[in-house]
């Protein structure tokens, strides 16, 4: 997952060079929402995962 964001911010980051800002912006907010629910997933995997192999 974390691939993806880091794609998405490359694409970003090459759009906005270029000029192109409204596919800069997009592809940024994209990777930003990737990241977030990567975070959450993270947690939730942290919190749960060891009580899966704790029972």
């Amino acid at each position: 997952m974390l691939r993806w964001v880091v794609t998405f911010l490359v694409i970003a980051i090459i759009a906005g060079i270029l000029g192109f800002g409204g596919l800069a912006a997009g592809a940024a907010e994209i990777a930003k929402i990737i990241f977030y629910i990567f975070l959450v997933l993270l947690v939730l995997s942290l919190l749960f995962g060891s009580r899966i192999w704790k029972g």
